[in-house]
């Protein structure tokens, strides 16, 4: 019971009204920011309006873009530099990109499609993906059943979602000319103030005119270098899993798979592949210490990329340092080693695993970041599963993100990304006001960048590549992974959990996994494997 005790029940029925304040979460959920020190201040945030959306991307052009004729545009390549608009040079510097030689070019198609026939992309049916009615020839029906236009568009009577839509798909055909308009005209009719598909639509557009400019992977990178301190960034982490407890499900699923591989062992090693603020070790560190009898010595290896915003703070090392103090005021053994390297690099031997430990390996949010085969012919994705199978793992787990932002082609890709992320908003909107400063907060700090990032990059500058379940259920198999079911006792402690906070959220079990979820539509998945 004690995974279930941690739940804050302020937000049972979804009729919380009153704004979460990042000082006023209680520790009771866990993850409050007292565990991560004693500083107290609370984080300063943008002001907004209505109108000014576009303020947290910085230097982003707030005027009407101006685009080059359709003659100018030869097919779907489009070239910055033939802009003459003031307020795309300002937008972000552009760069060309690199050409690719045509032998590595068809060497990326075969891999691709080696990796839909292995992965059974072309099963996949995309209304029930996402539920809107398209199939994979993007046939359209019901509220998008109107024929896209590409000459003289009338926009007033349509809805943010239906020209989001409509945008992308004449961008994909790459009239830039059309696409331009319909975008100077969105940015007059979006809020991050207003309903969901309002506060959707002001992070979307965004990210249609970063590709329409080419410009996404600078936006990113320069999202990423303008990201909050550690502090303010885990405060916002910390109200998402409070209002939108999916994630947080998730991390609660991990934790009790892991303490139920404790039982009879002595002595436990934990693998943290992006450990981040150790938010999930301050829950499970509190369930070991609750235990019946002596809890077994654990000694936690968490890895992290040395350029990451951690070091901000003092790097991995405070991190252990707080969560071994934790530990002590709580009697548990426990001891931490920082890895400080990129996933890609990190080898057996630099995880010091040891003779009698039970290893345990968490992957929380994190796969998703690795390129696998579609993206370089290394697969970094399975190479590090391998790499972890040979390490006979006693308990291996895995939390991802529920939705296809991998393989897929850039006009599916945003429509599936339009259907997660609407989900995501919508949960935020039944429990937070719109007008609340902390859910913008979330929304920016949490979302926005990951959107931006999957509407407007490709190739190695695409790093939001998230993949659905049944495709992390092939990998691991692949890698030689057997499913490993979540036991019964926890599965019950979460349905609790659920029904403290709203019952729109569901919890389905499908082939060993749980599947957390707004309204029917999934959007964490959570597995055990051996």
């Amino acid at each position: 019971m004690s995974l279930v005790r941690s739940a804050e029940p302020a937000i049972a029925a979804c009729r919380n009204t009153k704004p979460y304040s990042v000082q006023g979460i209680g520790d009771s959920s866990g993850l409050s920011t007292q565990m991560f020190g004693s500083d107290k201040q609370k984080p300063a945030y943008d002001s907004y309006s209505s109108e000014s959306y576009e303020k947290y991307f910085d230097d982003s052009p707030s005027e009407e873009l101006t685009h080059p004729s359709s003659s100018e545009v030869s097919g779907s390549s489009f070239r910055p530099q033939d802009v003459p608009s003031d307020q795309l040079r300002d937008y972000l510097e552009v760069q060309s990109a690199d050409i690719l030689d045509s032998d590595t070019d068809k060497l990326k198609l075969m891999i691709q499609e080696l990796e839909r026939d292995l992965l059974a992309d072309n099963d996949v049916d995309v209304e029930d993906m996402f539920g809107t009615g398209l199939s994979l020839n993007m046939e359209i029906d019901g509220e998008w059943s109107n024929p896209i236009r590409t000459e003289s568009i009338d926009v007033s009577s349509r809805t943010p979602k239906q020209m989001l839509i409509e945008c992308a798909a004449i961008l994909a055909e790459g009239n830039i000319e059309v696409a331009s308009a319909i975008i100077n005209e969105l940015r007059q009719l979006v809020s991050i103030q207003g309903d969901p598909p309002q506060r959707i639509a002001a992070y979307m557009v965004e990210g249609l005119a970063a590709r329409m400019a080419a410009s996404g992977k600078y936006l990113y990178k320069a999202l990423k270098c303008k990201e909050p301190p550690s502090s303010d960034r885990l405060a916002a982490m910390q109200i998402l899993f409070e209002v939108c407890p999916c994630f947080k499900f998730g991390f609660i699923a991990a934790n009790g798979a892991i303490i139920e591989a404790f039982k009879d062992e002595k002595r436990v090693h934990i693998i943290d592949f992006d450990i981040n603020q150790g938010s999930q070790y301050i829950t499970l560190i509190q369930s070991i210490a609750k235990l019946p009898g002596k809890p077994p010595h654990l000694r936690l290896t968490g890895v992290d990329d040395p350029e990451s915003v951690q070091r901000l703070n003092g790097g991995l090392e405070i991190i252990g340092l707080r969560l071994e103090k934790l530990a002590e005021v709580l009697g548990v053994s426990f001891k931490f080693h920082a890895v400080a390297s990129r996933t890609s690099l990190v080898s057996p031997s630099m995880l010091d695993c040891r003779p009698g430990e039970a290893l345990v390996v968490n992957f929380a949010f994190q796969l998703h970041h690795m390129p696998d085969e579609s993206v370089s012919t290394i697969n970094q994705r399975d190479q590090l599963l391998r790499m972890v199978k040979s390490l006979n793992p006693k308990l291996v787990t895995v939390v991802e993100q529920d939705v296809n932002t991998n393989t897929s082609p850039f006009f599916p890709r945003f429509i599936e990304a339009y259907s997660y992320y609407s989900t995501v908003f919508e949960s935020l909107d039944a429990t937070l006001p719109r007008e609340s400063q902390d859910r913008m907060n979330v929304e920016r700090q949490c979302l926005a960048r990951d959107i931006v990032n999957i509407v407007a990059c490709e190739g190695e500058e695409r790093i939001e590549r998230y993949e659905v379940a049944g495709k992390w259920r092939a990998r691991m198999t692949m890698a030689g992974f057997t499913s490993c079911p979540i036991s019964p006792n926890v599965i019950d402690m979460i349905r609790m959990l659920i029904r403290e906070y709203c019952d729109r959220y569901n919890l389905k079990e499908d082939l060993g996994a749980l599947h957390f979820g707004w309204e029917g539509k999934s959007l964490i998945v959570a597995s055990a494997w051996r």
